[in-house]
C-alpha cells in the first residue's frame, strides 16, 4: 500500500507543470506557413519544459480565417489557441472575445516587442495577442537575371521600374516568369495585395465619410496595371496563386521577382528549399513614381487566447514559450539564425548574428515605412493598411477580392468589377449603419 502511495505521488507530481497547473492538452489552430509549421517541429521542447501536450489544426490561411472566426463568434470552444493577425485582434478584443495577455511574466519581456507589433496586437493599451512573427512585405528579386537584364534594382523602387524589369526578366522559354504575385481571392491573400497596391496609386477603401471609393480613377489606375502587368509577365493561373503558391514558384527558379511577405525571405535563401537561394536580393516595396506611398503592409500572425477556454494558464506557457526570447535562440542554435521568426522582437535586431543575415535591415527597414493610421495618399477615417479596421470588412473584401480575382481570370474587366465592387461596398455598409 505504501508502495502505491509513493508511486501515485511521483505520478502526480510528474503532472504538475512549472506554473503550478495540472497538465494539460490544448487545441491550437494556425496557418500553413512556413515559420508555423517550423515551430510545430519544436513542441517537444514545449512539452519537455511543461508537462502540456498539443493538439495542431493546422489550415489554409482563407479556411483559417473562416474557421476561427466562426469559433469565436458563435463560442464554440474548439481551440484554446488562435492564430490571428492585427485585423481581428483588436476588434475580438474589443467585444470581449479574448483574454488579455496583461500578465505574462517578467522574463517574457513584453516591452521588447516591436512598438509596430505590441500596438497593432492591442486594445486601449491592453495586449490581447502575442506575434508568433511580424512582417511587412518587400521586394524579393533574382540578382543573376537583374544582372543579366543589364539593370541594377533601386533600394526603393518604382512600379514603373518593376515592369521594365519584369518585361526584361521575363523567359518564357525557360519557364522563367517576369514576376508573380498574388491573385488568389480573400481578404488577406490576394485582396491584401491589390489593396496595398491601390495605396501606392492614391486609392482607398472609403473616403471621411465613409463612402467607397472603388468608381475613382486611382482604383482603375491601380487595377488596370496591375492587371496588364501580371497579364504580359506573371505565370499561368495566377488568380488562384496566394502566398504559399508563389512561394513555391520563386524557389523554384520561376519567379524573375516577388512582391510579398518579408518573412518569406529566410526561405527563400535558404539552400535546402530553394533552387536560387545564392541569387536573391531584396528592395523595398514599390510607389508609383509621383507618389510617396509604397506598397507595403503591416502584418502579425499571433497566438492569442478565446475567452472562455477551461485551459487559459496551459494555453498562456505556450504563447509564452513560443513567442519568447528563448525560442528565438532555440530556432537559430538548431537551423541559423536566417531561419528564426522575425518582426516581432526589437532584441532580435539588436543581435549581432542577426544583423549579418542578409534580409534582416530589409525586413525592419520596411516595417518601419509601414503606417496604418496614415495608409494611403489623401486622408481616411479608418486604421489599417492592407485591411480597413472594422468589423464589417472581413466579408466585404473577401467578395471585393472575388470580384478582381475574376479579373485575373479573365472572366470579367476592370470597369466591370469596380462597378460591382462600389456597389457591394456600399450595400454593406449602409446596411452596417456607416
Amino acid at each position: 500500500m505504501k508502495l502505491k502511495k509513493t508511486l501515485f505521488a511521483a505520478s502526480a507530481m510528474a503532472l504538475v507543470t512549472s506554473t503550478g497547473a495540472f497538465a494539460e492538452t490544448i487545441t491550437i489552430a494556425t496557418v500553413n506557413n512556413g515559420d508555423m509549421i517550423r515551430m510545430q517541429g519544436y513542441t517537444d521542447d514545449f512539452t519537455a519544459k511543461t508537462g502540456h501536450e498539443v493538439e495542431w489544426v493546422t489550415l489554409e490561411e482563407n479556411v483559417l480565417r473562416q474557421r476561427v472566426t466562426t469559433d469565436i463568434s458563435t463560442k464554440g470552444g474548439q481551440f484554446d489557441i488562435m492564430t490571428i493577425g492585427m485585423y481581428e485582434t483588436p476588434i475580438w478584443g474589443a467585444n470581449g472575445w479574448l483574454v488579455p495577455l496583461d500578465d505574462l511574466s517578467a522574463e517574457y519581456d513584453v516591452d521588447d516587442i516591436l512598438p509596430a507589433m505590441r500596438d497593432g496586437l492591442s486594445h486601449d493599451g491592453t495586449l490581447y495577442a502575442a506575434p508568433f512573427y511580424g512582417e511587412s512585405s518587400m521586394v524579393m528579386y533574382r540578382t543573376d537575371l537583374m544582372e543579366k537584364a543589364g539593370l541594377e534594382m533601386p533600394d526603393a523602387p518604382t512600379w514603373e521600374f518593376i515592369r521594365e524589369a519584369a518585361a526584361a526578366m521575363d523567359d518564357p522559354e525557360n519557364d522563367i516568369n517576369g514576376i508573380c504575385l498574388r491573385g488568389k481571392a480573400g481578404w488577406g491573400e490576394g485582396g491584401a495585395f491589390i489593396t496595398v497596391t491601390g495605396n501606392s496609386f492614391g486609392a482607398r477603401w472609403f473616403d471621411e465619410d465613409w463612402n467607397a471609393q472603388f468608381d475613382q480613377p486611382e482604383w482603375k489606375e491601380a487595377l488596370t496595371f496591375f492587371v496588364n502587368l501580371m497579364n504580359d509577365y506573371g505565370p499561368q493561373g495566377y488568380a488562384t496563386n496566394g502566398f504559399n503558391e508563389n512561394l513555391s514558384l520563386f524557389q523554384q527558379g520561376k519567379c524573375g521577382m516577388w512582391i510579398d511577405a518579408t518573412v518569406a525571405a529566410s526561405f527563400v535563401t535558404n539552400p535546402d528549399e530553394s533552387a536560387v537561394a545564392d541569387s536573391v536580393g531584396f528592395a523595398l516595396a514599390p510607389n508609383k513614381d509621383g507618389v510617396e506611398k509604397r506598397s507595403n503592409w503591416l502584418w502579425a500572425w499571433a497566438l492569442a487566447i478565446p475567452a472562455g477556454t477551461q485551459k487559459e494558464g496551459a494555453a498562456k506557457a505556450f504563447i509564452e514559450w513560443a513567442t519568447s526570447k528563448d525560442y528565438i535562440e532555440l530556432v537559430a542554435a538548431n537551423e541559423g539564425w536566417a531561419n528564426v521568426p522575425p518582426g516581432a522582437r526589437t532584441s532580435l535586431y539588436e543581435t549581432a548574428e542577426y544583423q549579418e543575415v542578409p534580409f534582416a535591415k530589409m525586413t525592419l527597414d520596411s516595417i518601419r515605412a509601414a503606417d496604418p493610421t496614415n495608409p494611403t495618399v489623401d486622408p481616411v477615417p479608418y486604421v489599417g493598411i492592407q485591411f480597413v479596421a472594422i468589423p464589417e470588412f472581413a466579408g466585404i473584401a473577401t467578395e471585393v477580392s472575388q470580384e478582381f480575382s475574376a479579373v485575373y481570370a479573365g472572366q470579367q474587366s476592370v470597369d466591370e468589377a469596380l462597378e460591382k465592387a462600389q456597389a457591394l461596398t456600399t450595400d454593406a455598409m449602409e446596411a452596417a449603419g456607416y
